[in-house]
Order: C-alpha cells, then sequence, then structure tokens
C-alpha cells in the first residue's frame, strides 16, 4: 500500500506539516518522492509512524524517539509489547490517581473518611509516572528492571511523614548547590553538603546505596541534557558541580 503525505495525514490524525518536519530532521523519510515531487510513503512508513506515535503519546522527546526507531536492533514487535506494558501501568497509575481525587471529593462533601495515606497515594503515583516519562528508559538500561521496580515499590509504601521529607531534602539540595555556586568549587564545605544530602534523598527511593551507582547517577546528569537542564534551571553549570561534589564524596574522582 502506498500513499500520499496529504492521505497519511487524513489517516493518522498528523498534519503534513509535521510530516514534512519528521522528514526533515530524519526521524521518518518517505519511502519515495514521485515525479511531481509529492512524498511517497508505503507500509513500512505507515507502521513506523504509528510506532512514533505510540512513542510522543507515552512522553518521550524527539529526539530520543529518533534515536530509538532508527537504532539496527529495533524491533517493531517488541516496541509494540513494550508500549502494551507502558500503557498498563499508565492506565493503572491514573486509575490510583482518579481514586484519589474521587475520594478526596466524597471526604470534602463529608461522604466518607479518607486517611491521610490515602490522600497521598495519587501523588506518589503520578511522582512515579512523571519520572518513568521523562528518565525511564535511561535509568532502566543502566540500573535495569528489578532495580527500578524496586524502587518504584519503595516510592508508593513512602508515609506522608517521608514523602513530606523527600519533597523537602530535594529543595535542600538545590539551595545548597545555589550557595556553591557562589565559589564554583565542588570541595567546599557547602558542596559536599549538597553530595550528602544528595545522598540522603537518593536513599528515599533506592532500594540500597552504593558509592558506585551514586556517581554513576552523577555522571548522567551531565550526560544527558534533560538531567543537565533540571538542575540548571536557575544557572548554568551546577548540573556539573554537583557532579564533581559527588565524585569527591563518593571518591570515585580518580
Amino acid at each position: 500500500m502506498e500513499m500520499t503525505i496529504q492521505k497519511l495525514a487524513q489517516l493518522s490524525g498528523v498534519s503534513t506539516r509535521t510530516l514534512r518536519y519528521y522528514d526533515d530532521i530524519g526521524l521518518l523519510k518517505p519511502a519515495r518522492v514521485n515525479s511531481s515531487g509529492y512524498r511517497i510513503y508505503g507500509q513500512e512508513e505507515i507502521d513506523m509512524l504509528q510506532q512514533i506515535l505510540f512513542y510522543r503519546e507515552l512522553g518521550f522527546k524527539l529526539e530520543v524517539i529518533k534515536e530509538m526507531v532508527t537504532a539496527e536492533d529495533f524491533d517493531y514487535k517488541n516496541a509494540l509489547m513494550e508500549h502494551y506494558k507502558a500503557l498498563i501501568e499508565k492506565r493503572q497509575q491514573l486509575n490510583v490517581m482518579i481514586t484519589t481525587v474521587t475520594k478526596t471529593i466524597n471526604a470534602m462533601s463529608g461522604g466518607i473518611q479518607m486517611s491521610n495515606e490515602e490522600k497521598f497515594e495519587g501523588l506518589k503515583e503520578k511522582m512515579i509516572m512523571d519520572n518513568e516519562k521523562q528518565y525511564g528508559r535511561e535509568i532502566r538500561r543502566n540500573y535495569g528492571d528489578t532495580t527500578v521496580d524496586a524502587s518504584n515499590k519503595k516510592v508508593k509504601h513512602m508515609t506522608e511523614q517521608q514523602y513530606e521529607e523527600v519533597q523537602a531534602l530535594e529543595k535542600e539540595v538545590m539551595n545548597l548547590l545555589k550557595q556553591a555556586m557562589q565559589t564554583g568549587r565542588a570541595d567546599s564545605a557547602v558542596a559536599q553538603r549538597a553530595a550528602e544530602t544528595h545522598k540522603r534523598w537518593l536513599m528515599y527511593y533506592w532500594p540500597k546505596y552504593s558509592k558506585e551507582a551514586h556517581a554513576g547517577l552523577a555522571e548522567m546528569y551531565i550526560a544527558d541534557a534533560r538531567f543537565t537542564s533540571y538542575y540548571d534551571k536557575e544557572q548554568t553549570g551546577t548540573a556539573q558541580l554537583l557532579r564533581d561534589a559527588i565524585l569527591i564524596y563518593t571518591k570515585m574522582n580518580n
């Protein structure tokens, strides 16, 4: 089966402008261009567009999608199985969120009593869902499904107090880094406090701690632009400082 860009746009719901952009960036090339200059797409391109839209729906950025679908070992069937698993997990997480919101509304209306633990179930699920969407692929690739699943389970069982503590620690890390950036020295006392606080923050998520894993995560803060942009959102170089401070803290800087 072959179709023009207009027909593919109509079939998929994606604009022709978007399809042209996908062509320009090398994400989805047409099968050929006919003598009139029109892009022509075959079944292989139609199937690939479906994959791209699945990944988009799951929150992946285009550059990440391109890296995945253009890889030599990309497997269409396995990708569909991954999509299926991710969608089931997303549905379960959304169901928890919906249940939490419904219970909260009923509790506010005087219909039911709601424990503090129940109030935070949805927020913890959202935390997991957001983290999986933004960093899941890289974290699972580096640490494995077993470790990440154990971490998610640990988050789900956080008490209200633990949830508040982890939020406070995250803010404390950022505040310490802001102070450390005044000198830019990773070996300063305040930078080392930031690294130590970062470890305490991690322990709310990780099943167990190792200095090697901590240092490895720090390297990801530099290697992955998404991590870098999170720490550099107020001042460029903050992620680098944190990485260097953690390497010193874990004695892995040699």
